[in-house]
């Protein structure tokens, strides 16, 4: 029994509808290891493990316009360290004792990462425009200090009833999105948990 032949146009078609698939093929190969590990992190929570810091859902919290300088006046913002994991502290320029504190804990934990310490940025954004301390500049050298404009910071960042942002540290993932919240006086040991179980479980960052 004679068949019939699948006309030009028809062939055409079909060669086509191949190439795309191939194409959708290697793009979903190429992306599993960013879609994996953002769903190892946001949303398979496996019984028995547990945060020390408060999840924060990263998509009501994508990084805000600031209008973040630096200490010269320039103008810049947190979309400068896209792509690494953010460290962040926020508080007036005179920095305290509890300022200077935090900036010494973001300072270590950075280093107790290890090998994995560069997928680290460290931030402090000042919501003030007096001069900074320079014996504090020197100390905290290699921590990128922004200033930005107070209400807007405090529109974006989260904290508990009664609470100031400037008590806490925050994480910020590649992506650019809000995503931890560690608590007031935190436990370096347990904040370096945390962040070495997000390192180990992101291949993005």
């Amino acid at each position: 029994m004679d068949q019939t032949k699948p006309t030009t146009p028809q062939v055409d078609q079909q060669q086509q509808n191949r190439g795309r698939w191939k194409l959708l093929m290697v793009l979903g190969v190429c992306a599993f290891p960013l879609i994996a590990s953002y769903v190892t992190y946001y949303v398979i929570k496996p019984s028995g493990r547990t945060n020390y810091g408060a999840l924060i859902d990263p998509r009501a919290y994508p990084i805000p316009a600031l209008g973040a300088t630096t200490l010269e006046g320039k103008p810049t913002g947190l979309e400068a360290y896209k792509g690494k994991w953010i460290m962040l502290q926020s508080g007036p320029s005179d920095c305290q004792q509890a300022c200077k504190k935090q900036l010494f804990a973001m300072r270590q934990l950075r280093l107790m990462q290890g090998k994995e310490m560069e997928r680290l940025e460290r931030v402090w954004l000042v919501t003030d425009g007096q001069p900074l301390d320079t014996t504090v500049m020197r100390e905290f050298d290699g921590t990128h200090m922004l200033r930005v404009q107070a209400p807007a910071l405090k529109a974006w960042l989260p904290v508990e009833a009664g609470g100031n942002a400037a008590e806490h540290m925050y994480l910020i993932d590649p992506l650019g999105n809000l995503m931890m919240r560690f608590p007031k006086d935190a436990d370096p040991s347990k904040v370096k948990k945390d962040i070495g179980k997000l390192l180990k479980a992101s291949a993005i960052g």
